[in-house]
C-alpha cells in the first residue's frame, strides 16, 4: 500500500508538472500574439484552455484519492496539499493568458498604436517567474522559490510605470483610448501571472520547510517558524 501511495505521488507531480508547461506555454503564446497582432496564436490559447481545465480536474481527483487512500505523513500531506493549490494557480495563470489572448484579438481589430509600454519585457519577466517557481517545485528547493517572491516586485512596478504612461496617453491622444486600454488589461493580466507564480512558490515553501509566509512575511520571520515534524 505505501509502495502504491508513493507512486501516486510521482504520477501526482509529474501531471503537475505538465499542467505548468500547458499553463506557461499559453502565456507565451498570448505574449507573442501581442507582440506580433497574431490572431492564429490567439485562438491557440483559446482552445487551448480546454486541455488545462480537464487536467486541473485530472490532478485534483488524483489528490483526493491519494488523501482517502491512508493518512498520510506530515510532509507528504503537506506536498499533496501544495499541489491542490499549485493546481488551482496554474489553472488561472491560463485564464489570465486568455484574457490577454481576448484583448489582442480587440487589438487586432484596430489600426496599430505606437503605446509606450513594454509588454514584451514585462511579459518575458511574469513567465520568468512562472518558470522559477515550477523549478523549485521540481528541486523542491525553497530557496529558490524565495527568490520568485522578491521578483514580484519588479513586475508590480512595471504595471505601475504602465498605468501612469498609458493614462496620460489616453488624455493626450484620445484617439488610442481603446488600444491604450487594452494593453492596460494586458499589462493588469500579466501582473496577476507575477502574483500567481508568488502563489506556488509561497506552496512550494511551505511543503519544503512547513511554514507559512504568506502576506509579507519576512524571509527571517519565515525561517524562524518550527517545522513540522513528518510523522503520523
Amino acid at each position: 500500500m505505501r509502495s502504491r501511495f508513493h507512486q501516486g505521488l510521482d504520477e501526482l507531480r509529474g501531471r503537475l508538472l505538465r499542467m505548468g508547461g500547458l499553463a506557461e506555454q499559453a502565456v507565451d503564446r498570448a505574449c507573442q500574439a501581442y507582440i506580433d497582432r497574431d490572431l492564429n496564436r490567439c485562438h491557440q490559447v483559446l482552445e487551448g484552455e480546454t486541455q488545462i481545465n480537464l487536467t486541473e480536474r485530472e490532478i485534483d481527483e488524483l489528490a483526493f484519492d491519494l488523501l482517502a487512500m491512508q493518512q498520510p505523513m506530515a510532509v507528504d500531506l503537506r506536498f499533496i496539499l501544495a499541489v491542490t493549490k499549485i493546481n488551482a494557480d496554474l489553472e488561472r495563470v491560463g485564464d489570465q493568458a486568455v484574457n490577454i489572448a481576448e484583448r489582442v484579438m480587440d487589438m487586432v481589430e484596430l489600426p496599430k498604436a505606437d503605446l509606450p509600454v513594454d509588454i514584451a519585457r514585462m511579459a518575458t519577466a511574469a513567465s520568468a517567474m512562472v518558470r522559477r517557481a515550477l523549478e523549485s517545485f521540481i528541486e523542491g528547493k525553497a530557496e529558490l522559490a524565495q527568490a520568485v517572491l522578491e521578483m514580484d516586485n519588479v513586475v508590480d512596478r512595471m504595471r505601475d510605470d504602465a498605468f501612469i504612461r498609458l493614462v496620460k496617453t489616453m488624455n493626450e491622444r484620445p484617439e488610442v483610448t481603446r488600444q491604450a486600454l487594452d494593453a492596460l488589461l494586458i499589462a493588469r493580466n500579466l501582473e496577476r501571472v507575477a502574483d500567481h507564480a508568488t502563489n506556488i512558490a509561497e506552496d512550494v515553501i511551505f511543503w519544503v520547510r512547513g511554514a507559512d509566509v504568506r502576506h509579507n512575511v519576512t524571509q527571517e520571520a519565515a525561517a524562524a517558524q518550527p517545522s513540522i515534524p513528518d510523522t503520523h
